[in-house]
């Protein structure tokens, strides 16, 4: 048998396009240093004219078409719930069957204690094989004992060849797989490393055809590269059902589960988690922790009342408005370097909505440093953040803080508008439950029916809502 042949071909990590040669700038999709160099066999002349067969899915018995109405399924049926009550929130309700979840995060942010701890749950009614190709059972023994995992019906697996993980699973016929990680794990007949964008590529679209055909639920653990991205090509999102991340800066114990992608559920979907010396631990109320350590008295702060997913969520808002220093001793400050700093918010956002409250508020910031920030590590993308950041602006620029007890919300036009933000009433509710007091909102979500304790103030242009904002 002659032997292959191998060749070296760069593949662009954002889309998958590869290329002959290196190329600081992707054809395909325009990215630029995404090209990384990957080794490959040449395939084979096939002998007739005729394609050869694309590979069928594991476990499928026909290719007979099958009408849609015609298939049954039930919501409690096809999906486990994995008894972590944060996750499965996240995850819509539990884990669907045969589905794919890729959970990712920064190294030592909790990503492998919370997949031992979904095993704690799950095996109690159900059959669990963990693979982990960075810890042998003897260290996975022993986290297991800490966090004080239940390992009944627990089986763990250290081993990193795919074909081999595929045996172990034909064997054992589990009804849950935990992969850590899928950076470790390769294709004896792949020619490049573990790791790399064909290998990553690869054995996810293997475990993609084990849980479709078999009906197993498969959790993937990814690694993320320097950018904060799942380390391999951008097509492994787009492959899996589910794409978790973990937020939240690892110097606090608090952990944040995002939902980014989501076939069966929300997107955006927001789980908090507290770090304990047992593990992570769901936290029901996270509005209340991220406004522990708030004060209505203090100029440049404000509450946001925000939406993650289906959750409406209480924000603390906090922006500080200085003077530019110059970058030497008796020398003006270059013009155009002005410093626009956003923790947990859009800053080409920010920089819009500054030029707004310039032209509709009388109010510049042109010889001025901006600093803003999300406190509790909360990445806010939606819209209906800009009242809340201008009203903490504006409260540190006249140095005066806004009135006591007080929530805002909505999104500002260009044009100085105040325009409506989705589900208000709940955002609402959950002021009034939390013991706030008066709320400044769009016209358009003013609830047509008072709600107990809130006092609303329905705007419809900025310089308004700042006026009643601040006292």
């Amino acid at each position: 048998m002659p032997k292959e042949k191998l060749k070296t071909i760069y593949v662009c990590t954002q889309c998958g396009e590869t290329s002959p040669r290196w190329l600081g700038r992707c054809p395909s999709c325009g990215a630029w240093n995404t090209m990384t160099e990957d080794v490959v066999a040449e395939p084979a002349k096939a002998s007739s004219g005729k394609a050869a067969a694309a590979p069928r899915v594991t476990g499928q018995t026909s290719l007979v078409p099958q009408k849609l109405k015609s298939i049954s399924t039930t919501e409690e049926k096809s999906r486990i719930v994995t008894g972590i009550s944060e996750l499965d929130r996240v995850l819509g309700g539990g884990a669907v069957k045969g589905s794919l979840v890729l959970v990712g995060g920064a190294p030592g942010i909790g990503k492998s204690t919370l997949m031992l701890q979904i095993c704690s749950q799950l095996c109690r009614f159900a059959k669990v094989l963990y693979v982990s190709g960075e810890e042998s059972p003897h260290q996975l023994k022993m986290r297991a004992e800490r966090l004080k995992v239940a390992s009944g019906n627990l089986y763990v697996l250290s081993e990193t060849c795919l074909g081999d993980v595929l045996e172990c699973v034909s064997e054992e016929a589990p009804d849950i797989l935990i992969v850590d990680s899928i950076q470790t794990l390769y294709n004896e007949e792949l020619d490049s490393p573990a790791g790399s964008v064909s290998q990553v590529k690869d054995c996810t679209m293997t475990l993609m055809q084990l849980a479709k055909g078999q009906g197993i639920t498969v959790f993937v653990i990814g690694h993320v590269n320097k950018e904060g991205s799942i380390a391999g090509p951008k097509v492994l999102e787009h492959m899996v059902d589910c794409v978790l991340y973990f937020e939240g800066d690892q110097h606090s114990n608090f952990r944040l589960v995002r939902a980014f992608k989501n076939r069966f559920g929300a997107v955006n979907e927001l789980g908090v988690f507290a770090m304990t010396d047992h593990g992570l631990r769901g936290v029901t109320n996270p509005s209340a922790i991220f406004l522990s350590e708030y004060k209505s008295d203090i100029p440049g702060s404000s509450v946001l009342v925000t939406q993650e997913g289906t959750r409406p969520l209480l924000v603390e808002i906090q922006a500080l408005v200085d003077a530019t220093h110059p970058p030497a001793p008796r020398r003006p400050a270059p013009r155009g370097r002005l410093t626009r700093l956003a923790l947990g918010v859009d800053s080409q956002r920010l920089a819009m909505l500054l030029a707004v409250l310039h032209r509709h508020a009388g109010v510049g910031c042109f010889d001025q440093d901006v600093f803003v920030n999300a406190v509790g590590g909360v990445k806010i993308s939606e819209p209906a953040a800009d009242l809340a950041l201008l009203c903490a602006i504006y409260s540190s620029i006249r140095n005066k803080p806004l009135r006591r007890g007080l929530v805002v919300f909505g999104e500002v036009g260009l044009a100085g508008e105040i325009r409506p933000a989705p589900r208000g009433q709940e955002r609402l509710r959950e002021a009034a439950k939390l013991g706030f007091a008066k709320a400044v909102i769009p016209r358009a979500n003013a609830p047509r029916t008072p709600v107990e304790g809130l006092e609303v103030i329905a705007v419809d242009r900025l310089s308004d809502a700042l006026a009643a904002a601040v006292e």
